[in-house]
């Protein structure tokens, strides 16, 4: 059995404090009241959202970036993905030090470097200045990222553990649109330097709080920390990572593409192989999958924020190209479906206590479909925003009751000495998740954008032509340069935009479908979250 270290806060396996001294303010063996759990719970949101947000919020800002820099597309494209690749490539190893060294510090630790990652980069003078201070940034929001999550889970009694985990997921889940928003509304405003201002802003913000109210916890094993599968984890996640990126890019078959692929999977297959030797000593105990409730929850948040991401990718296009909205005004479009997301999302666990989380997980994945087919059946360019917004909102409310109870059975899975990996693995799979489904619903939505546009093209001239097979965008800016065909031009990439939508919304519906299918055979078993804390500690110390 894993001990707590000395002198550190700690819990039995059953979330039942045990003794010890005094440190950051709240002495071993006592749970933080209630005024202290809400301090604690708002700091790790806080740099949460800090973290988040820097995911999306220069994609507002691409034209400006090109043109500050005098960049390629494919430098602003690597300006945006570094961060998430250096993100989901170091999150598991970050996640097991911050279980070692202690949460309190690797918190502390990630937020300096990220703040000053991002002052770098708002000062940036060049794009290789802001590459390696994007670069930065995604090692310190590494560290951040799932320290947020395993101070919930080894801070708060089990009674409460289901609420906080609740709201650190309606920040994971919408802290993105509205980290658009606001970066929205900054360059509209301002430029896009002030971008940066945003999440340093944050950043100080969780720091002071986390000095004042987070306490340290650390776990202590029989173990040396796994250095051959931190390292095969990083080459697994990265190399996979990169190719979901730069595949719809640069083409699944250009040599970099494939080469960062085959690495990736080799790295993956040595991991696994690499774990089940090592078994208890392993970074991420591969036999844990054998658990519904982490099968389940892994499974559930693969699947729902790849098609969330992907939906965000052909959203935009829609709203702007297709509606002729500005980038600001887009992005509060979606705000409805983010609050939605968001109180769903909070409300997921009482859900939970009531009906169990698997009737949770499947009502919400049921709700996620029917909204993307209800958006891919009404959709049409006459039909404007008022067309999808239902469809938005029920897929806004499924997501967040499904992420919230995903999260926990992921979490609840691994042990207490392994909180920080099991927060990581969570975070490991929302990044990779994301990335998964950009590339695949992107690409969906371009070869039916293709397919539909070339016929209505007959008859226009060939460079104007090639120019509307690019892209939606593309052509409706071709079109308002004038000639004999803009009218037509621009109609017809409308209605082919449309097209690939509905491709793209109609393949969410079926992975949808088929993870409805495997939560209501294989999701979690309803657990003993219902009860209160002192009873589940009688329990655990009932011979």
């Amino acid at each position: 059995m894993n001990t707590p270290h000395p002198g550190r806060l700690g819990h039995d396996p059953d979330g039942v404090p045990d003794g010890g001294a005094v440190h950051g303010g709240v002495p071993d063996g006592e749970v933080p009241d209630a005024r202290r759990r809400r301090a604690i719970l708002i700091a790790v949101c806080v740099a949460l959202m800090a973290v988040i947000a820097s995911v999306s919020g220069l994609n507002v800002a691409q034209p400006d970036l090109a043109v500050a820099f005098d960049a390629s597309q494919s430098t602003i494209l690597w300006i945006i993905n570094i961060y998430t690749l250096g993100l989901a490539a170091l999150l598991l190893p970050f996640g097991a030090l911050g279980d070692r060294l202690g949460r309190r510090p690797v918190l502390i630790t990630g937020l300096v470097v990220f703040g000053a990652a991002s002052a770098a980069a708002g000062l940036a003078p060049s794009a290789e200045v802001m590459l390696a201070a994007r670069l930065l940034g995604g090692v310190g929001a590494a560290m951040i990222m799932p320290i947020t999550l395993a101070v919930i889970t080894s801070t708060f009694p089990p009674a409460e553990r289901g609420r906080a985990i609740g709201a650190w997921t309606a920040v994971a889940g919408g802290g993105g649109i509205l980290g658009m928003f606001l970066s929205a509304a900054l360059v509209d405003v301002a430029n896009w330097r002030w971008l940066f201002v945003l999440p340093v802003v944050l950043v100080a913000a969780a720091l002071v709080m986390t000095v004042r109210s987070v306490p340290d916890s650390r776990e202590t094993t029989g173990h040396a920390f796994d250095t051959v599968g931190a390292l095969t984890s990083v080459v697994a996640v990265g190399g996979l990572v990169f190719a979901l990126q730069e595949g719809p890019e640069r083409g699944w078959t250009d040599p970099s593409t494939l080469l960062a692929s085959a690495t990736g999977a080799v790295a993956a297959v040595g991991f696994v192989i690499g774990e089940l030797r090592r078994r208890d000593a392993a970074l991420l105990d591969i036999r844990l999958f054998r658990d519904r409730g982490l099968a389940g929850g892994s499974v559930t948040l693969l699947a729902v924020f790849g098609v969330q991401a992907g939906v965000f990718v052909v959203l935009f296009p829609f709203l702007q190209a297709v509606l002729g909205w500005s980038g600001l005004l887009s992005t509060l479009a979606l705000m409805p479906m983010a609050v939605l997301m968001m109180a769903a999302s909070g409300l997921a666990p009482r859900v939970g206590a009531r009906v169990g989380p698997r009737a949770t997980m499947a009502t919400g994945v049921l709700l996620a479909g029917a909204g993307l087919a209800l958006m891919a059946s009404v959709v049409s360019v006459d039909g404007g925003y008022l067309a999808v917004l239902p469809g938005m909102l029920a897929m806004g409310l499924g997501m967040g009751l499904s992420m919230t109870p995903s999260t926990e059975a992921v979490t609840e899975a691994l042990p207490r000495d392994r909180q920080g990996v099991a927060s990581a693995l969570n975070d490991v799979t929302r990044e990779f998740g994301t990335a998964l489904g950009i590339a695949l619903l992107g690409a969906i939505l371009s070869a039916g954008y293709r397919d539909a546009v070339d016929p209505r093209l007959d008859g226009v001239p060939t460079h104007t032509a090639d120019t509307a097979r690019e892209g939606v965008a593309n052509a409706v800016d071709a079109a308002q340069r004038g000639g004999p065909y803009a009218g037509e031009l621009a109609r017809a990439a409308r209605e082919s935009f449309v097209e690939g939508w509905q491709n793209a919304m109609w393949a969410g519906v079926a992975v949808m479908a088929v993870l409805f299918l495997y939560i209501a055979v294989r999701g979690p078993r309803p657990s003993a979250r219902g009860r209160t804390g002192v009873a589940r500690a009688v329990d655990a110390r009932t011979p």
